[in-house]
């Protein structure tokens, strides 16, 4: 048996980038999250947080029905 190390490694690669991508995208819906209530406490609008949050969580929807669907076919 062969192992194409140069295969596994490129696999590796990109696999870690999009895993700390997903992460960070999602804490940044988070941090979006937190902010709206910060906001609501002091009686502030901060729509545009809520709104790059719910993108921000979209965009991870996105990318785990993505994968799955590639898992799947």
């Amino acid at each position: 048996m062969k192992i194409d190390w140069a295969a596994l490694g490129s696999v590796f690669g990109v696999s870690l980038v999009v895993t700390v991508g997903l992460v960070a995208l999602f804490t940044l819906g988070i941090a979006g999250l937190s902010r709206r209530e910060r906001a609501a406490a002091q009686g502030e609008s901060a729509a545009l947080a809520v709104t790059g949050a719910y993108a921000c969580f979209a965009a991870c929807a996105a990318a785990v029905a993505y994968g799955i669907s590639l898992i799947v076919a």
